[in-house]
């Protein structure tokens, strides 16, 4: 995931889930341990955009959902496909079976999130780490058919007990996912966060 891709997320997520809408470029820059500039260049496309509106190094988010457009339409999910098989298990015996410490994203976060799914689904995102990856290969090896088990690789500073993904990123991957069902999940969460 890009730096800017990153601050994006640590801005939404307070935004939606903690309702906070007022930053400093420096108390961001700091927490991520990177500079100042690379904190200004992130926030270039929001403003432009009017996502945000910067006065001096404070800034404040004034459309969270045209900042969510943006991250969504930047994202770019296929670069961080790390892994992916066919399981003949369902969506739900796949996430059951999953080892500690993955992320869940896409359908599974949001199901598991609201203890509901918008429509059927018949694959599984996940986020995970070197470790978690080793195991997921024993579970879930290379089988030839519909793939239907896709691993993400998690960024260093994905939130390290969650075990789904912020609403925002939820959001930005489902709205890069190609599945007819990944409309109705879009429009459903985007109900519940904006």
């Amino acid at each position: 995931m890009f730096k800017k891709e990153i601050i994006w997320r640590e801005i939404l997520t307070r935004a939606i889930e903690k309702k906070q809408f007022e930053f400093t470029q420096s108390e961001l820059a700091r927490k991520y341990g990177f500079s100042l500039s690379t904190v200004f260049n992130a926030l270039k496309i929001p403003r432009a955009q009017g996502a945000i509106k910067v006065a001096g190094k404070n800034f404040s988010v004034v459309d969270v959902e045209k900042l969510l457009y943006i991250w969504a339409t930047q994202r770019n999910l296929q670069k961080e496909l790390i892994y992916q098989t066919a399981a003949s298990k369902s969506a739900k015996e796949i996430e059951g079976l999953m080892p500690a410490g993955i992320t869940y994203a896409a359908y599974s976060a949001y199901s598991q999130k609201y203890s509901e799914a918008p429509a059927d689904y018949d694959k599984v995102y996940v986020y995970a780490g070197g470790e978690e990856l080793i195991e997921i290969k024993k579970r879930f090896p290379q089988a030839k058919g519909k793939e239907n088990v896709f691993v993400f690789k998690k960024d260093l500073f994905a939130e390290a007990n969650s075990r789904v993904t912020a609403d925002a990123q939820t959001f930005v991957d489902l709205w890069n996912l190609s599945d007819w069902y990944a409309k109705e999940f879009l429009e459903k969460l985007k109900g519940k966060i904006i």
